[in-house]
């Protein structure tokens, strides 16, 4: 991802930078998240034929560690860092961000696996 790129940012033009990045984030990945959010439940609620039905249960428990992560310390490490560029706080968000990428990589097969069961 981009977040290794915070590094090379500059010091005297990081805040600013960061505090932008935050800003125009939310615009992108709030509408696929809500999207995300109400697939998952709808799934949940009415399963499609053929999925076992603890499938659509394990995307949505995903989904939460996904948006605990998100909310509870990636945000937080954000706003730590339009502060001022902090190395450590800037280790832990990209760390951080790759945990979320598994847990985005994982559901993402999980959705072709159900789109398979569904589909055929």
């Amino acid at each position: 991802m981009h977040y290794p790129l915070l590094a090379r940012v500059g010091a005297s033009e990081f805040a600013r930078y960061e505090a932008e990045h935050l800003y125009r984030s939310r615009w992108v990945a709030g509408i696929p998240m809500a999207v995300e959010g109400v697939s998952a439940v709808l799934l949940v609620a009415r399963p499609p034929e053929g999925i076992p039905r603890t499938w659509p249960w394990i995307g949505l428990a995903l989904l939460a560690g996904i948006w605990a992560s998100t909310f509870l310390r990636e945000i937080p490490r954000h706003r730590r860092l339009a502060r001022g560029f902090d190395p450590a706080v800037h280790r832990a968000l990209v760390v951080g961000n790759w945990r979320r990428t598994v847990g985005w990589s994982v559901r993402a097969v999980l959705a072709l696996a159900m789109l398979g069961r569904a589909s055929g």
